[in-house]
């Protein structure tokens, strides 16, 4: 699979910034766990990571219609970007970090660097 655009790698980091920070700890760990897992079975699947990450996008989406234009980008510019552009790409990203393979993240791939 190609990697994502230039434009989508810059606004995932901006929005990874403007997520919590995981600690190293195991508590806080879980706790970040808990956060994406809506159905409360200790892992995070796939639907559940992007409905997560999406908010960020919904917050960024100052017009709602779907469509990050250049001047609701991190740094004011940038090409548009869908939200199926963003879903596509947080996909990529959760196999990247399902170091394990089973379609489901825990605590530690969740809070691992993206590999």
């Amino acid at each position: 699979m190609p990697p994502a655009p230039r434009h989508l790698r810059h606004c995932l980091a901006a929005l990874c910034l403007l997520l919590p920070l995981a600690s190293a700890a195991q508590d806080s760990r879980n706790a970040y766990l808990r956060q994406f897992d809506t159905d409360g079975n200790g892992c995070v699947s796939e639907a559940e990571y992007v409905a997560y990450m999406s908010r960020g996008f919904e917050q960024m989406d100052r017009n709602h219609d779907g469509v990050l234009e250049p001047d609701e980008l991190p740094g004011g510019h940038g090409k548009p970007v869908t939200l199926k552009e963003w879903q596509d790409n947080l996909r990529r990203q959760f196999r990247r970090l399902d170091r394990h393979r089973n379609g489901c993240l825990d605590a530690q791939e969740l809070t691992a660097p993206p590999g």
